[in-house]
């Protein structure tokens, strides 16, 4: 059953442009934590946090500095990740994190003990 995946501004309710939908879609697949990414070409700005740094979040162009504000006041505390500069990759994606999914990275299931 095909699937489409609506992503919104966390401060605004704004909607990403087409280009930057599919860029959205993409990064969903990152095998991140606790990072910040860029995606054009509307500049929404993504912050990966996953486990003790909250749930993936997203700000649409006008509320970048409110996400990195926010992420900044919640989870500045826990862990570096959130004080990161800009400017910020747009993917942290290489041929490692290809194999990686692959071989079931993004999968809930625990992949320990099993051969590669």
């Amino acid at each position: 059953m095909p699937v489409r995946v609506r992503f919104r501004c966390q401060f605004c309710d704004a909607s990403p442009g087409p280009e930057t939908q599919r860029r959205l879609e993409r990064g969903l697949r990152e095998l991140v934590f606790g990072e910040y990414l860029d995606m054009p070409p509307d500049r929404w700005l993504v912050w990966h946090g996953r486990g003790p740094l909250g749930p993936t979040r997203y700000a649409c162009a006008d509320h970048r500095g409110d996400l990195v504000a926010y992420v900044r006041e919640h989870y500045g505390t826990i862990a570096r990740h959130p004080w990161k500069m800009p400017p910020y990759a747009t993917t942290r994606r290489s041929s490692d994190t290809e194999r990686a999914i692959a071989r079931g990275g993004l999968s809930s299931m625990p992949k320990w003990g099993l051969p590669a």
